[in-house]
This record gives structure tokens, C-alpha cells and sequence, in this order.
């Protein structure tokens, strides 16, 4: 829990001074973290985000504490809302109700396809597609943001949909979906690029991982800009973390990387770009 002289840091100061602010009045980290969602994180400590929550306790001298939270709806509300915890990584910038760091990825939703069936799917425009069993992420039924175009084009008939969160305490259930291209139960996927990227490194077979055309639709975009997210009013906070994003640049890009998050080249990291 926050001081009340945390609360008190000015607003309008450097970073460098708002994260001594920050450290001289806190000792512990807590971050809300699902505990089954590879390549972000887990109860093992194993996905990026684990990482990098690694690299900021310890960049701080702050213990750090997880509060597992499954990630599913209003998953900011109930946990960074509800006073749970403190920071959640991995937030888009946009998010308006949270305060969030500049980011330290940015991603895109992409295409996924075996290399041995050579479709060459460049745009979600495609005709072929009208002929092809298309798989998408579904959070309860809703299907992710490109099942909209999808929809407008009349294929929703071609949608196969697989649950991103899965039955309690399945293991990494994004991945039953890259699993159904590799078992050709579908001829394509069209999924969160750090999930694709992620887990088609580590399929049996060689799968392709494309971006997606276009990158949105009306004002739905397929790609996302991510940073750390603190609470509305936590600017001590929020600038402390954003030293560490900017200090640690090198190595968060090294983590991206290391996961297999595809980002295009104009797309790369910000980190490291605060005044």
C-alpha cells in the first residue's frame, strides 16, 4: 500500500527525481499477474513479462510480490482498480483509465500458416479466404479484433473460434489454437502476434508468422502499442518504472526478441526515449 507522502510527489518533475520520490517510500512491488499465460507470465516465473517485472523490483531495490489474477474481463478494473496491486505490465498505452509508460513493444495481430501448405495469405481481403477455415481468439463471444473485418466481408461462417483463457487449469490454452493450424484442423490463424510468435517457435512443424493487411479497420487497429500500467494519480510510480524501461532498453529489446514477439521495424521498442 502507498504512503501518503507518495501521494504527495509533485506531478511535474523529472524522472529522475520522481523516482527517487518514489523509491525513498516504498519497499514492495506488487504486480497483478495472470498465472497461466504464456509468453507473458506464470506462476513459474517464465514469460516476458516475469521478466521484466524482475528487472524493475530489482533496478529499484523493491521486493517484488505477485497477486495472481486470471486475465479475463475487466481484468484492470478488478485487480490495479480494486487496489490489488500496484502495476500491471503489458497494458496498451491507450488505455484510458490507468496511468501508462511509454512502450517497451509494439506487436500486431498476424497470420498463421503451415510453411508446407504455401497459401501466401498477404491481406485479410483475400478471396481465397471465403474457401478457408479461419481460427480466432474468442474472450467469452467475442472474437478478436479482425473477426469484425472478417464479419463485414460475410465470412463469418469460415470462423473456427477457440477460447484465448481455456477451462480452468488447462496449461497455456493461446496455444491450442497455433496448435490447430499445425494439425491443419484449420488453414489459418489470424492471432495476437507475442502469442504466434511464441508459440509457432516451438511447434514440430515450420509455421509462417505474417502481419496482418490492413493494420485496421474503421476504428478498430490490429496493432498495439505496450506499456506498464499504474494507477490514475501514481506519476511517482509510473516515472520510476519508465527510468528502468529507459536504462534497461538494450535488454528488453534482448527479451522481445527472445520470445518471438513479431514487430515490425518501424514498430520497434520505445524505450529509452524519455527526456
Amino acid at each position: 500500500m502507498y504512503s501518503r507522502s507518495l501521494r504527495l510527489c509533485p506531478a511535474m518533475i523529472s524522472l529522475a527525481l520522481a523516482a527517487q520520490c518514489f523509491a525513498a517510500d516504498q519497499h514492495v512491488l506488487r504486480v497483478c499477474a495472470d498465472p497461466n499465460n504464456l509468453p507473458f507470465s506464470n506462476e513459474r516465473g517464465e514469460g516476458l513479462e516475469n521478466e521484466l517485472a524482475r528487472i524493475v523490483s530489482r533496478d529499484l531495490a523493491m521486493e517484488l510480490k505477485y497477486v495472481w489474477f486470471s486475465e479475463r474481463k475487466n481484468f484492470l478494473k478488478n485487480s490495479l482498480g480494486a487496489d490489488l496491486c500496484d502495476v500491471v505490465f503489458g497494458v496498451p498505452v491507450d488505455v484510458e483509465k490507468v496511468l501508462v509508460t511509454l512502450p517497451y513493444y509494439r506487436s500486431t495481430y498476424v497470420v498463421v500458416t503451415r510453411a508446407d501448405r504455401a497459401l501466401k495469405i498477404e491481406s485479410l481481403y483475400d478471396p481465397r479466404l471465403k474457401d478457408l477455415r479461419i481460427g480466432l481468439h474468442m474472450v467469452d463471444n467475442d472474437y478478436a479484433p479482425p473477426g469484425h473485418l472478417l464479419a463485414a466481408r460475410g465470412l463469418a461462417s469460415q470462423i473456427v473460434g477457440y477460447s484465448l483463457h481455456g477451462a480452468y487449469g488447462e496449461v497455456n490454452p493461446p496455444a491450442r489454437l497455433i496448435e490447430a493450424v499445425q494439425n491443419n484442423q484449420v488453414d489459418l490463424a489470424i492471432v495476437w502476434g507475442p502469442f504466434a510468435g511464441y508459440f509457432a517457435s516451438k511447434a514440430p512443424v515450420r509455421l509462417v508468422v505474417e502481419p496482418v493487411s490492413p493494420v485496421r479497420f474503421q476504428m478498430i487497429p490490429f496493432t498495439y502499442s505496450i506499456g506498464v500500467a499504474v494507477r490514475k494519480g501514481d506519476v511517482a510510480l509510473r516515472a520510476a518504472i519508465q527510468s528502468v524501461l529507459d536504462k534497461e532498453c538494450r535488454n528488453i529489446r534482448s527479451l522481445v526478441t527472445k520470445y518471438a514477439f513479431p514487430s515490425a521495424e518501424e514498430d520497434a521498442s520505445s524505450c529509452g526515449t524519455s527526456p
